[in-house]
């Protein structure tokens, strides 16, 4: 179960006086209490642990936020605010499933537009749809999303 490895890595970073995993992995664990929360409050079945589908997704929200943050600091030549949230992303990318490469993504990215039957750019929305759950935790959704852009207007 990924909360409790996530717990586990947190208990050994208190143990080891790792203070900057253990800062990473107290914040993922808050925003994984507060998303089991809101599940509750939005009619959620009131279980006190959320699934792993849920837990990763929160990393991926962490790891998003995290992604962002290294590019406008880098944008505003911050590069030792960059370098910090980019040791943060390798804490976080730990609990993730491994990394889609480039051209595994752009395969199937050309296999979903063909089995999508998309001939536009107006089928986006229907070749996002059956993308996103194949890439869920293995790739960036604003890297897929281009890439489908890209393929789509190709056809065209």
């Amino acid at each position: 179960m990924m909360q409790q490895r996530i717990n586990d890595g947190w208990k050994e970073a208190m143990k080891s006086g790792d203070t900057l995993r253990r800062d990473v992995l107290s914040g993922l664990r808050a925003a994984i209490k507060n998303a089991e929360i809101e599940a509750r409050t939005d009619g959620g079945d009131g279980v006190g642990t959320m699934a792993d589908e849920g837990v990763l997704s929160v990393i991926e929200r962490e790891a998003k936020k995290r992604r962002d943050a290294i590019e406008e600091y880098s944008k505003v030549n911050r590069e030792d605010r960059a370098q910090s949230e980019r040791e943060e992303l390798l804490i976080l990318q730990e609990f993730l499933p491994a990394q889609l490469s480039d051209e595994e993504l752009q395969t199937l990215v050309r296999q979903t537009i063909t089995s999508a039957g998309a001939t536009s750019a107006k089928d986006m929305g229907s070749v996002m749809k059956l993308l996103s759950p194949q890439i869920q935790g293995r790739a960036d959704g604003k890297t897929a999303s281009s890439l489908v852009r890209e393929q789509l207007s190709a056809l065209t």
